[in-house]
């Protein structure tokens, strides 16, 4: 579904991504881990045209997308869900999940879907976004994206700040979409991830990146054996 080919990205004369390739499956969940600053959410910002590609090809669905805007990119079926969730605070929950929407045909219904992985957002749905707790942000956030009916979602690091009973509840709700798809599409998922337990138990494949490269690649049910721990140990 997501084909990423040799990009290279730069800030200034910084080389940030070097020659990153890799593809991300209908139905499987794809990991990306790494220490700070190696350029995680720099590639997830790339992918979705948030910051530009030196060079490289990105085709997502069989058409590519290496100059196409961010907005072009949700057309075609990429939901994001960025670090530090941006959720609209003075927006309710309501129209924090109709602003996922913007560019359905108007009118378009919030899938009762939604309340059925997150159904806390259903009991604070008149509620300001700003007022709900952090995992109650992260929850709306993933919603959001959602909304429109994704086929492919990125998500950069939902546990951040979280407490564990959400971090099960998101997990549970990942690991959903990607063995049951979304609104009858079968859905790829994106995980950056630095809990490495959390990542560990979504994957079925895992990608390493170091100083913009991505150094180790397998199975998620190989990352023991391969020494990933290891690899992003801080």
């Amino acid at each position: 579904m997501l084909s990423v080919q040799h990009i290279h990205q730069y800030y200034g004369g910084s080389h940030i991504l070097r020659d990153v390739s890799f593809e991300a499956r209908p139905g499987e969940v794809t990991v990306l881990l790494g220490r700070n600053g190696v350029g995680k959410t720099t590639l997830l910002k790339s992918l979705m045209g948030l910051v530009p590609i030196r060079s490289g090809h990105i085709t997502f669905d069989g058409r590519a997308l290496d100059r196409a805007t961010p907005y072009g990119r949700a057309r075609a079926g990429m939901g994001f869900v960025p670090q530090g969730r941006e959720i609209f605070a003075r927006l309710t929950v309501e129209e924090n999940l109709r602003m996922g929407l913007a560019y359905r045909p108007a009118g378009t219904p919030i899938a009762p879907e939604l309340f059925e992985l997150f159904p806390v957002l259903q009991q604070m749905l008149h509620r300001r976004g700003g007022d709900l707790s952090g995992g109650q942000q992260q929850q709306l956030a993933i919603a959001r994206a959602l909304a429109p009916g994704p086929s492919l979602l990125i998500l950069d690091e939902p546990t951040e700040g979280i407490q564990p009973s959400i971090i099960k509840d998101i997990g549970r709700a990942i690991r959903r979409l990607a063995e049951h798809g979304w609104q009858g599409r079968r859905m790829a998922i994106v995980l950056c991830e630095q809990y490495y337990d959390f990542a560990q138990e979504l994957a079925d494949h895992y990608l390493v990146m170091e100083r913009g490269e991505i150094i180790a690649r397998g199975l998620g049910r190989d990352m023991e054996d391969d020494g990933v721990r290891r690899l992003v140990a801080i």
